[in-house]
Order: C-alpha cells, then sequence, then structure tokens
C-alpha cells in the first residue's frame, strides 16, 4: 500500500508558483502573525509571497522547492538554495553547500510527521547532489523549529540579521555537515 504523502520536485510554471505562493503566505502568517506587527507582516508577506516572485525563483538554477501533497492537496514545502553562502566566513567556498531557506507545513498537519518527511527528502536530495553541508536560518523565539532542526542534528554556527517588514529581528544559522564529506 503506498502512502497518500506525495512529495515532488516543483514545476516552473504559473500554476504551482501560484500555490506555492498561497501557501507560503498562509503556513508564514499561521507561524508568525501572532508575534509580529500587522504592518510588519503585510510588508514582508507583500514583498516575499506571489506568483511572479515564486515563479522567479522557481526559474532560477540554483533554486528547488520540494512540495509535499496529501491528496492532491498542497500541505506544506520546501525552497532550497544550492552553493549557499549562509554561514561562511571570508574565503570559504559556497560550493557544495545546500541552504533550506523555507520549510514550511500548514499547521493543521504540524505533528504528524509531514515535515520530518519533508526535511528527509532535503537530506535525500543533498546526498544525491554530494552536497557538504545544509545551513539554514532560524529565528532565535521559534522553538518548536530550533527543536525540530536539532533533532536532525544541526548544530548552530552563527546568527544574522532578519528583516521582517521593519523590524530587525536576530535569526541563527544552524549548520548540518554531511557525511564523508568536508
Amino acid at each position: 500500500m503506498s502512502s497518500p504523502l506525495r512529495i515532488s520536485i516543483a514545476k516552473a510554471n504559473l500554476a504551482t508558483a501560484t500555490r506555492l505562493a498561497a501557501i507560503g503566505r498562509q503556513t508564514f502568517s499561521e507561524t508568525f502573525a501572532a508575534d509580529n506587527t500587522p504592518e510588519d507582516m503585510a510588508a514582508f508577506l507583500a514583498e516575499t509571497y506571489g506568483p511572479d516572485i515564486q515563479l522567479s525563483e522557481l526559474q532560477q538554477p540554483q533554486c528547488t522547492f520540494l512540495q509535499a501533497e496529501m491528496q492532491g492537496e498542497l500541505v506544506g514545502f520546501a525552497k532550497l538554495w544550492r552553493d549557499s553562502t549562509l554561514g561562511l566566513g571570508p574565503g570559504e567556498p559556497a560550493q557544495g553547500r545546500l541552504e533550506v531557506k523555507q520549510l514550511y507545513v500548514v499547521e493543521d498537519w504540524i505533528g504528524t510527521g509531514l515535515g520530518a518527511a519533508l526535511m528527509r527528502r532535503v537530506l535525500d536530495l543533498a546526498q544525491a547532489e554530494h552536497c557538504t553541508a545544509i545551513v539554514l536560518g532560524v529565528w532565535e523565539r521559534n522553538e518548536r523549529a530550533k527543536a525540530f532542526y536539532q533533532r536532525f542534528g544541526f548544530r548552530e554556527v552563527g546568527e544574522q540579521a532578519f528583516k521582517l517588514g521593519e523590524d530587525i529581528q536576530r535569526d541563527l544559522i544552524l549548520r548540518k555537515g554531511l557525511a564523508g564529506r568536508t
């Protein structure tokens, strides 16, 4: 019996971009609206999520979206970026580093294992592409996400500023080295 969960690489077309923009707005709002002002949320959502924005990202060769569907409904996604410079020191090479720019699951699906399934696909993709490490930024106040990433072996290696509207927040930079690679 096959699982009703389907995780696939998103196609670069307007229909897919529209779906990704909608779920991006939904999941970001579900996760962060209670802790931020409506004005900052609106500004961030407008500059980050829209069909044209996601279509442009889908067309970038270094960007991959994994989309998670349950019975045809989009319930989660991960946005990945190859050769990321996140957390690198001066002169360190970005080649072989995969950044998880976003990994979100619709609120009703949190705690069902869907996020873990998405992360396992990210790890499989990173191994298949011979990546040396996976990096990501996570808001210092997002305890649930920090615990999730720690379960997958990510460790804090630095911090960065994250602008949400007019609010400058602190993101922790997490890294996971991949076995057998530098």
